[in-house]
């Protein structure tokens, strides 16, 4: 407060009773993204009817990868599940289906540009990234999203496009952990609120409740503008008032909740964690999730391996394997059967 401010309290002090009672609110909810990434489903021309757009933008799946500790593990994990026992060629060596795999399983779209020879055999396949590449208007037609904001075409049939089914539309995949995406920003929201909280020591998470101080209405400004301030960028700041002759219990606050304390964070990163690993249809002995007490244990590991590989992963291998279509039987991927069977 300024001396000014101070020097009139004392004459002010009888003039309280006149004084109207005041309330204000703050903290409205905040959307987490601009565009939440389901809102905007659908396939459209775009670039004057050149290429498609995906139905969900490729660069926002990209970024939710490091939106928790679950997501982009579990999606590496499945990606070393399915490579474990590959066996390449030298039209697809590991360098290229590393890549390849992975964009599958983070956007369920992957793509490989045929090398031919000069008598129109395929002798390579080349691993494109699936977060540039477009369908184009024609059939069988590609083009690659470069930086400078142009386009690289390639001729028909060049490009081999590696999908799952999408019962919307049938240019592109869709991942099937779409319904997780709040989860997963829900944990990372959790995260980040319970940071905030340490690095600032306090919160405004209370009622500030004036009986009979004395405030200018100068000051009830002040204080109402330094809590509206407490929000967003900078939260959780400590909010420090004097005043001058003041008597116990002029100014009182009231806590009316705590979302950091120990079980709501808790059981909001266990919810939302649960979320995100029935996305991935991993078994939670798999996911390196430690038991506690609600949970007695995460079951035999080796037989929760075995039905994963049985029934999720064997799959997605049949799936991949489709490129061999495209290569000569002595180029094919194979892979190795695991050591256990269900």
């Amino acid at each position: 407060m300024g001396k000014k401010s101070k020097k009139n309290n004392k004459n002010k002090m009888q003039e309280t009773s006149k004084d109207s009672a005041m309330a204000f609110s703050f903290g409205d909810p905040e959307p987490v993204l601009d565009s939440n990434l389901t809102d905007s489903l659908g396939v459209f021309l775009l670039d004057n009817g050149t290429y498609y757009s995906p139905p969900v933008p490729l660069t926002g799946l990209a970024r939710i990868r490091g939106a928790n500790a679950y997501h982009a593990p579990l999606l590496e994990f499945k990606t070393n599940m399915i490579l474990k026992t590959f066996i390449g060629s030298a039209a697809v060596p590991y360098k290229e289906i590393h890549p390849f795999t992975t964009d599958y399983v983070t956007f369920m779209n992957a793509y490989f540009q045929k090398i031919k020879n000069h008598i129109g055999e395929t002798v390579y396949l080349k691993h494109l990234p699936a977060i540039n590449m477009r369908r184009m208007k024609e059939a069988d037609c590609y083009c690659m999203l470069n930086l400078n904001g142009n386009t690289t075409e390639f001729k028909t049939g060049e490009v081999l496009h590696v999908k799952n089914y999408d019962v919307s539309q049938t240019i592109y995949g869709i991942p099937s952990y779409l319904g997780a995406i709040q989860s997963m920003l829900l944990n990372e929201d959790a995260t980040m609120f319970r940071r905030r909280y340490y690095l600032n020591g306090a919160h405004v998470g209370y009622i500030f409740y004036s009986a009979s101080a004395s405030l200018e209405e100068k000051e009830k400004n002040e204080i109402r503008d330094a809590v509206k301030s407490s929000k967003k960028l900078g939260n959780f700041r400590n909010l420090f008032l004097h005043i001058p002759n003041g008597r116990e219990k002029d100014i009182q606050i009231l806590p009316v909740g705590d979302f950091s304390t120990k079980d709501e964070l808790e059981k909001i990163k266990n919810i939302s964690r649960d979320d995100i690993i029935a996305a991935h249809r991993i078994p939670p002995a798999l996911a390196s999730i430690v038991p506690t007490e609600s949970r007695s244990g995460t079951g035999d590991i080796s037989k929760a391996a075995e039905v994963y590989e049985e029934n999720e992963i064997k799959p997605l291998r049949k799936h991949l394997s489709q490129i061999n279509e495209n290569l000569h039987p002595k180029q094919h991927i194979t892979f190795d059967e695991p050591e256990y069977s269900v």
